[in-house]
């Protein structure tokens, strides 16, 4: 027994050695606690918590753990990639909300003119609609306390009207034509927030439908209108990605699946410790004989360019506008018990032909969103002939159209971006939201019979903006400080006046009156309807 002993002896000497190092590097001498110097997992010295140690302990000011863990790990991840993100406990619920597809709150879209909350409209579904409340009412009063004229932000707005659903808000409405508040109160609850902005027909055999995200319910929204415009003759369809940043790829990939036959490679996604994920059309699409036009631009990323590539790739579409953002990297969320969360890249995803469209970050993340920048100065956004690919990241489809990787998605049809009409005037006037104030100024004042149109299209056919209304506006941005630049309020007028008939009309019918207006003078939708005529 002694002699077993003698020879365990070492080994018993030597994990008494490992354990007093672990040990020696949890306690300080004075018996701190300190994170332990060793990564149990690579058995590594841990030089990271050896550095937020020393600061603890010998630092000359006193200085917060939680912030300087923070900040180390907003660092790494941003030295990783553009897209590898820390995002504190404050900000997830935020940044998960237009994903997820909901808010909870009470339900209105407002708009501040002159310190005073305006109702825009009422949400679907929401609380705030099922109340009554209407376009153009005042809010004048939150819980008691007079907010008119108290020089409140959006933000504010949001942290007052926002809540926990099932919480109460007692709102003062000031209605239309009357001195009298009237108090509503609320209770807070989910309030949808929609991924297709609008879906119209454009002509008898053309619809059209803009997706701004692909969140949650984006499918069933695009599934639903899709079937609505086929009730009213649809054979043709712009989809309009065109500043979509992205968002879930199973919405994007359901969207595509609609469009193509089964067992179609749609994308697939690999990465250094991801195995290779393939996600296929797993039915015959219910829309394979609609002829697809879809509309992309440098705002288009992620999700946008999976869809956009699939229906590319397999010859199923044709891509108009102008170069997409370039993003192809995969995040996954992982939420931490603090109630933080990283959002890291683990994979990059391919198009069916295997082209990876991400863009090169080797110059850092600043340089990388530079590139629409720089796209705008080296002449891209006006000349396709300002794009340069190599050889090496050369496609070819199926029907024998080439396609390239490594820099977003090229289009078919290349529209260059429209700056007739551009001026400093439209510039200020944009920027500081007289156009828009405006609109709701005039609606304000001839609610009546602006509503009294008998639906949109007759509005539409029927009011325009005169130049007498225009020189209103004009005496309105003036007063609101706007230089009088006599050559930019002439050769901006038309965009101007297309402008404020849109915003007047998007206060009645919604986005429903917006963009059929707008649309009139896009030069990309426009190409997108000859496009089905062979033109």
């Amino acid at each position: 027994m002694k002699t077993n002993f003698k020879v365990l002896l070492p080994i018993y000497f030597s994990i008494a050695v490992v354990i007093g190092v672990v040990i020696g590097n949890i306690l300080t001498s004075n018996n701190t606690i300190k994170k332990p110097f060793i990564n149990f997992r690579t058995g590594q010295f841990n030089k990271l918590n050896a550095v937020i140690n020393s600061i603890e302990t010998d630092y000359v000011d006193t200085v917060s753990e939680k912030n300087i863990v923070e900040e180390a790990i907003t660092g790494m991840l941003h030295n990783l990639d553009p897209h590898s993100v820390y995002i504190p406990p404050e900000d997830l619920k935020e940044v998960n909300e237009p994903l997820e597809g909901n808010f909870e709150g009470i339900g209105v879209e407002f708009h501040i003119q002159e310190d005073t909350i305006i109702v825009v409209t009422a949400i679907a579904g929401g609380p705030s609609e099922a109340l009554g409340i209407k376009s153009g009412e005042r809010i004048v009063r939150i819980d008691g306390k007079n907010v008119s004229g108290s020089k409140l932000t959006n933000k504010d707005v949001f942290k007052k009207l926002r809540g926990k659903g099932g919480t109460k808000v007692t709102i003062g409405i000031l209605k239309q034509g009357s001195r009298d508040i009237t108090d509503y109160t609320i209770t807070r609850g989910k309030i949808p927030l929609y991924s297709i902005d609008v879906a119209y027909m454009i002509n008898k055999e053309t619809g059209y439908i803009k997706v701004s995200r692909f969140a949650t319910n984006t499918y069933k929204e695009f599934i639903d209108k899709l079937r609505d415009l086929r009730t009213q003759g649809m054979k043709n369809l712009i989809l309009d990605l065109k500043g979509n940043p992205g968002g879930y790829l199973t919405a994007a990939t359901e969207m595509v699946n609609e469009f193509l036959d089964g067992n179609k490679m749609i994308v697939y996604t690999q990465g250094k410790n991801r195995k290779r994920t393939e996600y296929k059309s797993k039915m015959n699409g219910e829309f394979l004989k609609t002829k697809l036009a879809v509309l992309i631009d440098e705002g288009s990323a992620s999700a946008s360019e999976i869809v956009a590539g699939a229906l590319q790739d397999w010859d199923r579409a044709t891509i108009i506008g102008r170069r997409s953002f370039g993003k192809g990297l995969v995040q996954e969320q992982t939420a931490f018990p603090d109630g933080s969360a990283i959002r890291l890249t683990v994979a990059r995803y391919y198009t069916p032909t295997g082209r990876c469209i991400q863009r090169s970050y080797k110059d850092g993340a600043e340089s990388y969103y530079d590139d629409v920048r720089n796209r705008a100065n080296d002449g891209e956004l006006e000349s396709a002939d300002s794009i340069h690919f190599t050889d090496s990241i050369k496609f070819k489809t199926p029907g024998g159209k080439i396609v390239y990787g490594g820099g977003g998605i090229m289009p078919d049809i290349f529209v260059p971006i429209d700056t007739v009409g551009n001026s400093h005037f439209l510039a200020e006037v944009s920027s500081r939201g007289m156009i828009t104030d405006f609109a709701y100024k005039y609606l304000d004042q001839n609610r009546k019979p602006i509503e009294a149109f008998k639906g949109f299209e007759a509005f539409n056919k029927t009011f325009i903006i005169t130049d007498e209304i225009y020189q209103r506006f004009l005496d309105f941005a003036f007063k609101a400080g706007a230089k009088n630049d006599a050559r930019g309020i002439q050769v901006s007028s038309p965009i101007i006046k297309t402008q404020l008939k849109a915003l007047i009309a998007r206060q009645v019918w919604k986005n429903e009156g917006f963009y059929p207006i707008i649309h009139e003078n896009d030069a990309t939708v426009k190409r997108a309807v000859e496009s089905f005529l062979g033109l």
